[in-house]
């Protein structure tokens, strides 16, 4: 499963515990509940509830500023890159 950010979930260490997924917990991850005022991820509602994309890979603008912006605070910069790279790599290849 991809999310809508390209990462896929059943590599993350929080898939099915305490996460399920983005697109089944429609965005409302429990890191943007714990963490963001909007409690919903920003890039699954900009994708998925603004402009009714089926994943930031539809996007003209990928990676945008809020893809850029979105950093993991326990990795460093260099991993941050890292994995937007991989993410953008694998929405290009799903779109």
């Amino acid at each position: 499963m991809i999310s809508a950010c390209g990462l896929v979930c059943t590599n993350c260490p929080f898939y099915n515990n305490p996460c399920n997924g983005c697109f089944k917990v429609k965005g409302k991850t429990f890191w943007a509940i714990d963490h963001l005022s909007e409690k919903i991820c920003p890039l699954f509602d900009c994708s998925i509830n603004q402009h009714s994309f089926s994943s930031c890979g539809d996007c003209s603008e990928l990676p945008c500023k809020k893809f850029n912006d979105l950093k993991d605070p326990s990795i460093s910069d260099e991993e941050h890159i890292d994995s937007i790279q991989k993410r953008v790599e694998i929405l290009k290849k799903v779109k």
